[in-house]
Order: C-alpha cells, then structure tokens, then sequence
C-alpha cells in the first residue's frame, strides 16, 4: 500500500541520457561508470543506487539518470553529473519482484495518488523528482524476481 513520506535533501552522483522506451535496459548497464567514476574519486554512495526519471513522454522518449547518493554535493564532468534530490513529501510503494512488474506498479501509484487527491511535483512530462531505488544487491540477490525496488515520487509542497 503506498504512502507519504518526507524526506531530507540527498547529494548524488549519476549518468544522466536520454533514452528510448525500449533503451532503459542498456542505460541500466552503463552504471558500472557511475561506480568507476565514484571509486577513481574516492567517493563512497551512503545509499541505493536510484533512477531517476526527468522527463517521462512515451513517444518522444526518457530523460533519465542512474545514480547514487552521497554524502556532499560533488562536480561531475562529461556525461556525469551531480545534483540533489530535493527534500519533500513523496508517494512512496515498495515492489517486490522482477523490475518488469514496475510498470504496473507506476499505473497503481500513479491511480492511488489521483483517488487521494494529490497533485504531483510536475510541469507535464517533466518531474521534479520521480524515483526507482533498488535495494536489493544483484551480487547478494541474483534473482530479479526477489528483489525489492522502492517507487518514490515527489508531491507537490
């Protein structure tokens, strides 16, 4: 069942494209140069890697980001960039199961939010801050039918 949480600003590092419908599975794999571009600076994520998703228009495509937080704000460089997730109210689901089933669970998130009367942190296809965080560590959770992924996007204030 979702649920409104508040949540403090968080610095991140991420990859950020743009991106076909039918191309988030190969943005997904070009995180490990977020990873590379954290070690070879020494900076350590405090959290789950995320996606985030700033511009939603299914026929024109996505613009997105794979990141994670961190503890201080940083300076990207090329397709690295930095930013931070603004503090907020946010609808928040847990999913349990294969990233394929986020879909449907987007629609419910997005019904429950419309039946409660909440009004988004968004200026048409763009959001303010509209998350996918995956908890579960493929290394230690190899079934991507087991993993745990938290939907959180941002209300309006």
């Amino acid at each position: 069942m979702p649920e409104i949480v508040e949540r403090a600003e968080r610095p991140y590092v991420a990859l950020r494209g743009k991106v076909a419908m039918d191309g988030i599975a190969a943005f997904a794999d070009r995180m490990g140069e977020v990873v590379s571009w954290l070690a070879a600076h020494e900076i350590a994520p405090n959290d789950a890697p995320f996606f985030r998703y700033d511009v939603v228009d299914m026929d024109a495509g996505l613009v997105m980001e794979i990141g994670f937080p961190v503890d201080d704000l940083q300076h990207g460089e090329g397709e690295i960039v930095t930013g931070v997730l603004p503090a907020g109210r946010y609808a928040t689901v847990t999913h349990h199961g294969h990233p394929d089933g986020l879909l449907e669970v987007t629609r419910d998130l997005l019904a429950w939010a419309t039946e409660q009367g909440l009004e988004w942190d968004a200026h048409g296809n763009s959001w303010t801050a509209r998350l996918e965080i995956y908890k579960s560590d493929p290394r230690e959770v190899p079934d991507m039918n087991d993993w745990e992924t938290d939907l959180e996007f941002k209300l309006k204030d």
